[in-house]
């Protein structure tokens, strides 16, 4: 029984890092805007590594009120099989020259003129950007999704991810915008249906207060 369970796990891990790598595959062919390659993707597995990224959102959330947030999706990350972390190039310095307003400026230059937000702490992206480049990560993330949905694996957006790993420097250093893409195959989504303060009373919370209460009861008992 064991075995077969040991062995479950396994496929299970297998094909969700299999399935990582067609969601890969997808953003990576997805339009671009002029038909430039300008979007970072980086494919997050290790275990280690999750971690590492789950604890900066954590670090994050006490850094600025509104990021409470970061608590619960730090959970959502640790309970992901993989991770993909999407972000545009051009966007925080390189602007498409055409003039569109969207980032709320009339013309391009005076978005070069503007002063970007300081670097601190409770910042999490250091804007203005130019829109029509930050699309580009836009369409890749619609790639990966609708892949997603044809192969049946659970997937949510974080835009909490995408800043936790700009501050651990997971994308290269002049990415203006990066989002999160997070994938599970499990039986229940662990994206979906989510009580309120789930970074208290989730699965892995539970379970380590359990051990800490029984702990030194058995280390009485036993030791």
């Amino acid at each position: 029984m064991e075995r077969r369970m040991r062995e479950y796990e396994e496929a299970r891990l297998d094909s969700a890092r299999t399935a990582a790598r067609l969601l890969f595959a997808s953003a990576v062919t997805a339009p671009r805007i002029g038909g430039v390659d300008v979007v970072s993707i980086q494919l997050v597995e290790d275990r280690d590594d999750i971690e590492d990224l789950a604890i900066t959102m954590e670090k994050m959330a006490d850094d600025n009120p509104a990021w409470e947030f970061f608590r619960s999706d730090a959970v959502q990350v640790r309970d992901s099989d993989v991770v993909l972390i999407m972000a545009d190039r051009r966007s925080g310095h390189d602007p498409m020259d055409s003039n569109c307003n969207l980032c709320g400026y009339l013309i391009c230059d005076q978005w070069r003129q503007a002063e970007k937000l300081p670097e601190e702490p409770s910042v999490a992206f250091r804007g203005p950007f130019c829109l029509l480049r930050s699309m580009n990560a836009a369409y890749a993330l619609n790639g990966a999704v609708t892949l997603a949905r044809q192969l049946g694996i659970d997937h949510t957006i974080k835009m909490s991810v995408g800043a936790a790993a700009i501050r651990k420097g997971l994308v290269p250093h002049k990415c203006g915008i990066a989002l999160g893409f997070l994938a599970s195959v499990t039986e229940k989504s662990p994206f979906r249906d989510l009580p309120k303060a789930w970074d208290e009373y989730n699965n892995l919370a539970l379970q380590n207060r359990l051990i800490n209460r029984l702990f030194p009861v058995f280390r009485s008992i036993y030791c």
